[in-house]
């Protein structure tokens, strides 16, 4: 495949991910439920982020987020071939894991809320899901693309409601219920246009590691299916900045972003998505701001 990115020095500076930050903290309502720790400015829905990957890969700028790049990578990469648990988390993440992120959430006593036993996230959790009752979406979604791509439903999605949902007669089965992941492919002229609505979002930590890890998804899936990756849709509902997060994401809207990255795949021979590893991306032409490492992160 041709490159798809225009050179650097002719990208343009994307202030979408700005933009959504200053909606939450311009317009979000305050809220704070009895679960958690901390209250949330949050908005129902945050302005709809749209990327053309000639423009760059997007990854945020106004911080430095090269340390871990490859670990939000390494989590969709483990999802779609079905990793329920930690141990099978860190099968698919080489020298960098996104199993140590979700430690917290999968200890002992969260699991025990769940009927789970300590690192299993649920079988309402990504990879189960993706392969719910023997039926492996990511396999026929790409099957379908290959043999039908004019049709309008390739969609997957990790949302089961039996094993998400909550009350008197039902148990969730799930340590954190799927907060994205939710796709829609689209093929138009050859090119290939990858949707990802989210339920919910941390806007300051969570969202700029979706951003990379759809982006990657979207090189994949076109890379096995022989289309060019065009586009990124990002569109996230209840998108939240938690209340001890405000003066750093003051800080971020001040900073001017700069020109977003590129990220390729270094072995263009891969056909099959399940066969894919973080060591087959390289990411260059990366200019951020400094980073900002003490960004509070709520459990």
């Amino acid at each position: 495949m041709s490159n798809i990115y225009r050179p650097y020095e002719e990208r343009t500076p994307d202030f979408q991910y700005r933009r959504v930050l200053g909606n939450i903290l311009e317009t979000g309502i305050y809220t704070k439920n009895r679960f958690q720790t901390k209250g949330t400015f949050t908005s129902a829905t945050a302005p709809q982020m749209e990327f053309y990957l000639e423009n760059g890969a997007p990854f945020i700028t106004e911080r430095d987020i090269s340390a871990f790049w490859q670990k939000p990578i390494s989590e969709i990469i483990a999802f779609i071939n079905g990793a329920r648990t930690l141990d099978q988390l860190r099968e698919y993440g080489d020298k960098q894991t996104w199993a140590s992120w979700w430690r917290r959430w999968a200890n002992e006593e969260k699991c025990g809320k769940f009927g789970l036993e300590p690192g299993d996230l649920g079988p309402g959790s990504y990879g189960p899901a993706y392969r719910n009752d023997g039926f492996n979406q990511w396999y026929n979604l790409v099957k379908q693309i290959r043999e039908r791509p004019w049709l309008r439903t390739h969609k997957v999605t990790p949302w089961i409601p039996r094993f998400c949902l909550q009350h008197s007669e039902l148990q969730r089965r799930v340590v954190v219920a799927p907060c994205h992941g939710d796709v829609q492919v689209i093929i138009l002229e050859d090119k290939m246009i990858l949707r990802m609505d989210q339920r919910s979002g941390d806007v300051p930590v969570g969202i700029p590691s979706n951003m990379i890890q759809y982006t990657a998804l979207l090189l994949m899936l076109a890379q096995v299916t022989g289309y060019e990756p065009y586009m990124f849709i990002h569109s996230i509902h209840d998108a939240q900045i938690y209340k001890d997060q405000v003066d750093h994401v003051k800080e971020l809207i001040s900073r001017t972003p700069n020109c977003f990255p590129t990220l390729k795949i270094t072995d263009t021979s891969i056909t099959d998505i399940f066969a894919f590893r973080p060591h087959h991306f390289e990411l260059t032409d990366y200019h951020p701001q400094p980073a900002m490492n003490d960004i509070p992160v709520t459990e």
